[in-house]
């Protein structure tokens, strides 16, 4: 078995050993910084907008009935989420793969933390001047079915500022272990389309832990800002399962209507797995590896489900407005391989449903 050599910089307490050979650790927040956050108490969640419950849009026609809820304009209003959250100011992104295997490895037993904190987090984490790469973007673009463009495409801050995301999710403040955590929803808003040649500031933070009827889930919003100015805002819902949990209705368990009629067909193979974790930096070995997918319990790779929605949003590139808010409920797991089919209608509304069964996969709307 290979020995670690200690690098300058390498932490001595073993933490982040296992595969450091392959990246390296990851950027550390001082125990100063977190005391010092933590000293000042939680903030309030006011600024947290959570995912919308979409289910009603995969089991009926995608029009929109009358009074359905306009999304246009919740994106909170909030420069950088609430001002009272004391904020940690790290001088990089982090490096996601030596985040991924802390969190991998807090999900064994008897060596990973336990938690259930009763919060989120009381600290929003944040880091300034981040630059696009063309060549990563237009492989991206690639990935996702995007055309090349100047402008980014509304899911790209998403992967651009996710390692900042995935350092707040690895703080030990966050209620569950990341290993476990199912994105059940996201809400992107943009403001304004941006260059790929002007650098992003991002800012990071959760709130609005809440129950749900297999566990707890969380928002976490990430911002982006150039030049001072918000001009993007996701919002994504992670659901933590956990044994004995209660506090929701269940579904009803009768019969699916039909799904719409498919706009396209997509025939999905294991590589959009391994692509997009690529592009993404999201190596969770449910969507990149057999083995890794049957320890969580599914019977094959999944897609990621922010390589649905992009892919989605890229079937409509050209008929969507400059301003936007997207937003996506993620249902059944996309199976690797498989074929799905994508519906859409003028507002718009869209799905994907597994083009054999009817079964949806994803339901969201752009207003």
């Amino acid at each position: 078995m290979a020995r670690r050599r200690n690098r300058p910089g390498d932490s001595d307490d073993g933490e982040l050993s296992v595969g450091d050979l392959i990246e390296g650790p990851t950027e550390v927040i001082s125990p100063a910084a977190l005391a010092a956050a933590r000293a000042a108490g939680p903030a309030p969640d006011a600024g947290v907008d959570e995912t919308h419950d979409l289910s009603a849009y995969a089991t009926r026609d995608l029009t929109p009935p009358a009074g359905t809820e306009d999304l246009t304009g919740r994106s909170g209003g909030h420069h950088g989420g609430p001002a009272a959250r004391p904020r940690v100011v790290l001088p990089g992104l982090p490096r996601p793969g030596a985040l991924r295997r802390r969190a991998l490895r807090d999900a064994l037993p008897g060596i990973g933390r336990a938690r259930r904190p009763d919060a989120a987090p009381p600290v929003e984490l944040a880091v300034a001047g981040v630059t696009v790469d063309r060549a990563h973007l237009a492989e991206y673009d690639r990935v996702c079915g995007f055309r090349l463009a100047d402008a980014l495409p509304a899911t790209y801050p998403h992967v651009l500022g996710f390692p900042l995301a995935l350092r707040l999710m690895t703080l030990p403040e966050f209620p569950f272990p990341l290993a476990g955590v199912v994105h059940v929803g996201n809400r992107i808003t943009v403001h304004r389309p941006v260059p790929a040649d002007v650098p992003w500031d991002f800012v990071a933070y959760a709130g609005n832990l809440r129950p749900h009827a297999r566990g707890r889930q969380v928002d976490v919003v990430l911002v982006g800002s150039v030049d001072g100015a918000e001009v993007w805002r996701g919002v994504s819902t992670y659901l933590g399962r956990e044994r004995g949990a209660g506090g929701g209705a269940g579904r009803d368990p009768g019969e699916r209507p039909a799904p719409p009629a498919a706009t396209a067909h997509w025939r999905l193979t294991p590589r959009v797995g391994t692509d997009y974790a690529r592009v993404s930096g999201d190596h969770n070995p449910i969507h990149t590896s057999r083995l890794g997918a049957r320890l969580f319990g599914f019977p094959r790779p999944i897609a990621h489900g922010m390589w649905s929605k992009a892919r989605c949003l890229a079937a409509l590139e050209s008929r969507l407005p400059e301003a936007y808010t997207v937003e996506v409920g993620f249902k059944l797991p996309v199976p690797l391989p498989s074929t799905v089919a994508f519906s859409a209608v003028p507002g718009w509304d869209f799905a994907l449903h597994d083009a054999r069964t009817g079964r949806p996969h994803m339901v969201g709307t752009v207003r």
